[in-house]
């Protein structure tokens, strides 16, 4: 009975209900949006620096990490290049020979980092011969680079080139080469687009006096939720006191911090957003209470308990903010998937300045039933906090007084 009488009460004054619901949907179409935009280009960020690279999980030999040498390479073993047929979380596995180098042509030198890689390996997980903007991928057994854009804009390289490669190798051996330039590729990331160097994997273990070594081992995980069960099984397989299983968020825990910083400044535009909503949805609870007064006054002259009315009141506020949230998630939806098919595009200063923090100037939206849903119900709850108002308006209210304003 209270449901079908607050139906009806909300559809008297069409009006103030559609204002109601309207400043409702706004706020969940705002706030979804800021989210959207938030998640999709981080997601976006650690796709081009996790996914496109590093691989959600590596292996190395143990204290690789913390001090970055080729001196701890270790043998690629068998047991190693199969684990991915003993743990069903791992697709495949990437091996590696990384180090630093000086990269020159003419008079003009850069720091680089090149790494040695097997080229049908790395493809399968980093799609790195869709990449390639000029020229043809590597061949396991090439004598030729890949070099990225970053670099060939430095040092003003053209196709089939040669680059100068000097380095320091396994054990202090002296590392040095002549490679013609097969091909440049593109990286999202700033940061890798400005150092990579990729050699076969064969070729850079002649360059740099490693046979058979390699630095680190990245393991293909499609499934990011997999992660966690896929490291723990592997460290249970290999011996703790010769390797280290690391994820992506041990391996780049600056990227981590910088999202978390990043979030946490979120919130606080969220909560100023909150607050504004929350004083938008209390001014049309005032003024839909200050009308009915008079109906209040007889109400309760005739009566009609307060604590009843108060309830019934309750309802309809809590009607309207559900059809405003529902109204909201429909109406976001929409916004959303064009922003995650089409994304945002920065350019000029404020590209070269999102590009100096390792960002590149694209944001796509990120289209998850998740952001919809806990914005609706973020502020269907404040709306539903307001909604006590009236309570304590008619508890206070005399029936006399109210009839005669």
């Amino acid at each position: 009975m209270i449901l079908k009488l607050a139906w009806r009460n909300i559809w008297r004054n069409r009006r103030r209900t559609l204002i109601t619901m309207a400043s409702i949907l706004f706020a969940v179409l705002f706030a979804s949006f800021m989210e959207s935009l938030q998640k999709g280009a981080w997601n976006h960020m650690i796709k081009n620096v996790v996914n496109y690279y590093f691989g959600y999980a590596q292996i190395h030999q143990k204290g690789y990490w913390d001090e970055q040498t080729i001196d701890k390479a270790f043998t690629y073993s068998d047991t190693l290049s199969h684990l991915d047929s003993k743990v069903s979380a791992i697709q495949g596995v990437v091996p590696r020979l990384e180090s630093f180098a000086l990269a020159s042509t003419g008079n003009q030198t850069t720091g680089v980092l090149v790494i040695g890689i097997d080229p049908e390996r790395e493809n399968a997980m980093t799609n790195l011969h869709n990449r390639i903007t000029q020229g043809t991928y590597l061949e396991d057994n090439d004598k030729a680079v890949l070099i990225a854009d970053g670099i060939a804009e430095h040092l003003q390289l053209k196709l089939g080139d040669t680059l100068v490669l000097i380095s320091q190798g396994y054990h202090g051996i002296n590392a040095a080469g002549k490679y013609p330039i097969k091909g440049f590729v593109h990286f999202g990331s700033p940061d890798l687009n400005k150092q990579m160097v990729y050699l076969p994997l064969k070729e850079s273990q002649w360059f740099f006096g490693a046979d058979g070594l390699i630095t680190s081992l990245a393991l293909k995980i499609d499934d990011p939720d997999e992660i966690r069960s896929a490291v723990h099984a592997v460290k249970s397989i290999l011996p703790a006191n010769e390797y280290e299983v690391m994820d992506w968020k041990e391996l780049l825990p600056d990227l981590l911090q910088a999202k978390a910083l990043d979030s946490a400044g979120n919130y606080i535009v969220y909560f100023i957003l909150y607050m504004i909503i929350a004083f938008g949805i209390l001014g049309t609870i005032l003024m839909m209470t200050k009308e009915r007064e008079y109906e209040f006054g007889v109400l309760v002259s005739i009566g009609m308990r307060r604590m009843k009315l108060g309830f019934t009141v309750w309802i309809e506020i809590l009607i309207m903010g559900l059809l405003g949230a529902l109204t909201g998630i429909l109406a976001s939806m929409p916004v959303i998937w064009y922003f995650h098919q089409n994304p945002i595009r920065f350019t000029g200063e404020y590209a070269k300045s999102l590009e100096q923090f390792g960002f590149e100037p694209i944001f796509p939206a990120e289209f998850n039933l998740a952001i919809f849903s806990m914005q609706a119900i973020i502020v269907f709850l404040i709306t539903s906090l307001l909604a006590l108002y009236p309570f304590l308006k008619l508890k206070k209210l005399q029936p006399v007084e109210a009839m005669r304003d």
